[in-house]
Parts: structure tokens; C-alpha cells; sequence
């Protein structure tokens, strides 16, 4: 058994590059573990510069003076945080606060929906199982919202970090695309000349990482702003936090489109009943799922990520209750990272030792 593992430890460990490479992913992982919360505006600098250097290099392959690209993608970032803070969020934050007001008489009719249903299907539910599930319900619904509550007090303080973010991350964001190439040498001249594993790691993810943050940043848009002209055109109450939730639900594969439903189905019950207007929201929204399955997203992911639906399921849930939201955001890009360096690491050794 000894002898096994020493063998595969040999095979994968004995070139330099590779225990440089596994110190890297163990020095970025403690790093994030222990600062990443301090660290979550330069993470999310590092996104929207890569997002916009993207865009700047396009511009730049249409001969595009370059100042002329920088000053417009960063402008285009400006005008986006502006809207995103001026008008979606206040937005959705009064429709939150709106249904927040409404959820008790909304707890009262599904209450009385609930209590003829035993009355219609006595053999499906009996009147003591509805009683028993309702006081529990009734306690959740309580703890719930004292959570709420001891929740909302605690994030009063985390408004100034908010604020601090808001100031911080344009300012990250304008260095690090202004002094990327210095910034760039300066990180690679700290590495081995001779990086025949990190180059092909490196140049299989880059392509894929591009794709996928860019697309991804599409989807939510396309997405929300879709689906918001659905429940707007609808009348549905609520639609603009609907909406960004619709759009945000897109990060999660599988999982976020069947969690999304719920809420959607739910206020428009409310709302309506089962009525034609409930029926149109159901039809309309499955068609907006539908053509964000089978026609966005193979039009903007044009270099598929090729990672089979279990992984990136647990991909999702593994990064996510490491990293929150961004674990979640970041989980495909970290599984195919993952997966990269399951390829490209015996492959890249043994390249060396035939070379040597």
C-alpha cells in the first residue's frame, strides 16, 4: 500500500512546478478563508475588470484607440452601478417591504384554502393532520420572522461597509484595468520562468472563465429584464423583486429555476386564483425558462463548459456553503478549474520528463 502511494505521489509530485502549484491553491484558499470578507470589493473588482477588459479588447481588435475603450467601458460601468443603485434596488426593496406587509392576510387566505381542502378530499387529508400542520406552520411562521427581525437589526451596521464597497470597488476597478499590465508583470515575474503546467492550466481557463463570467452577466440581465416585462404586461404585483430574482435564480443551475417558481406561483395565486390571469404567468414564465434554456444560454456559453449536471450540482453546493453567493456565482468556474488541472497536470509532467 506504501509502495502505491509513494508511486503516485511520485508521479504527481515530483516536478517543482507542481508542489508550486499546489502551494499557490493552498495559499489562495487559507488567504480567502481567513480575509474574505475583508477581501469581497477587491474579489469583486477583479470580476468587474475582467468583465470590462473583455470589452476593451474587443474594442480594441475594431481599431479602437485604447483610451477611447477604457473610458468607455468605465463610463459603461459607472451608468450601470448608477441605475442598479438609483432605481433596481430601491425598487425592489419597496416591493420587498410591500410584501412583507401583505404576507399576513396572504397567510390568512392560503389558511382558508387549506381548511376546505380536507372538506373536498377527506380521504387525502384528514382535519386533525391539517390542525397539527397548521400549528406548526404557525410557529415557523413566527420564528421566522423574529429571524427577520434580529436579522435586519444586524445588518444596520454592515450599511457602512456597504457605503465603504460603493466607493471602493470603482476606484479598484480603475487601477487595476489602468495598471493592468503592470500589475500583470509584476505577478508573473514572481513565477518560474519555465511554466509549461501553469501555461496550459492557464490558457484552458482563460477562454472558458471569459465565456462564462461575461455570458453569465448576460443571462441575468436578458433574464430579469424578460421576465419583468412579463409580470409588468401581466400586472403581477411584486414584479420587480420577482424579476431580479428570476434573473439572479440563473447563477444556480437545476436548482435556482425550480426555487424561482415557488414565489412566482405563489403571489400569483394570491393575486389571482386559479383563474386564466394565473394560467397566462405559468405559460409565460416556462416559456421565458425555456428559451433561457435552450436558446440563450447555448448562444452566449459558445465555448460549452463540458461538466456533467451532477457536478456542477455539487460543485454548487460545495463552493456555496464555503463562499456564499459568491461560491455559487464562482462554482462552475471553480469546478472547471478543478477539472483543468485533473487534465492538464500528468499530461504537463510527463511533457517535462520527455523533455528532460
Amino acid at each position: 500500500m506504501f509502495d502505491t502511494v509513494r508511486k503516485w505521489a511520485n508521479h504527481y509530485f515530483q516536478d517543482e512546478e507542481a508542489l508550486l502549484l499546489l502551494a499557490l491553491i493552498a495559499g489562495a484558499m487559507l488567504m480567502i478563508a481567513v480575509l474574505g470578507q475583508v477581501l469581497i470589493p477587491f474579489f469583486a473588482s477583479i470580476v468587474v475588470a475582467y468583465l470590462l477588459q473583455g470589452l476593451i479588447n474587443s474594442l480594441l481588435k475594431r481599431k479602437v484607440p485604447y483610451w477611447i475603450a477604457f473610458t468607455a467601458c468605465y463610463l459603461l460601468f459607472l451608468g450601470i452601478l448608477t441605475v442598479l443603485i438609483f432605481l433596481v434596488l430601491p425598487l425592489a426593496w419597496n416591493q420587498l417591504a410591500q410584501l412583507f406587509t401583505a404576507l399576513p392576510n396572504m397567510f390568512i387566505k392560503g389558511q382558508a384554502v387549506l381548511t376546505q381542502f380536507p372538506v373536498d378530499h377527506p380521504d387525502l387529508l384528514s382535519v386533525q393532520q391539517l390542525e397539527q400542520w397548521m400549528e406548526l406552520a404557525q410557529k415557523e411562521v413566527g420564528a421566522f420572522g423574529q429571524k427577520l427581525l434580529s436579522i435586519s437589526f444586524a445588518l444596520l451596521p454592515n450599511l457602512v461597509n456597504i457605503l465603504v464597497y460603493l466607493v471602493l470597488v470603482p476606484v479598484l476597478v480603475f487601477f487595476l484595468l489602468k495598471d493592468r499590465t503592470d500589475l500583470t508583470h509584476w505577478l508573473v515575474a514572481r513565477l518560474p520562468e519555465e511554466r509549461p503546467l501553469l501555461n496550459r492550466i492557464w490558457s484552458e481557463m482563460d477562454q472558458q472563465l471569459s465565456n462564462y463570467v461575461q455570458g453569465k452577466v448576460l443571462e441575468i440581465i436578458i433574464t430579469g429584464a424578460a421576465t419583468f416585462v412579463l409580470f409588468v404586461s401581466l400586472g403581477l404585483h411584486y414584479a420587480a423583486l420577482l424579476a431580479l430574482l428570476v434573473g439572479l435564480s440563473v447563477v444556480v443551475p437545476y436548482i435556482g429555476v425550480a426555487i424561482v417558481t415557488i414565489p412566482v406561483m405563489l403571489i400569483g395565486y394570491f393575486q389571482w386564483g386559479f383563474t386564466d390571469a394565473f394560467v397566462y404567468l405559468l405559460i409565460g414564465h416556462g416559456v421565458v425558462q425555456m428559451l433561457d434554456g435552450q436558446v440563450l444560454v447555448p448562444l452566449l456559453f459558445s465555448e460549452a463548459v463540458n461538466l456533467h449536471p451532477v457536478a456542477i450540482i455539487l460543485a454548487v453546493l460545495v463552493f456555496g456553503s464555503f463562499w456564499g453567493l459568491w461560491g455559487v456565482f464562482f462554482a462552475i468556474p471553480l469546478a472547471t478549474f478543478i477539472k483543468a488541472i485533473m487534465t492538464s497536470w500528468p499530461k504537463a509532467i510527463k511533457q517535462v520528463q520527455e523533455e528532460s
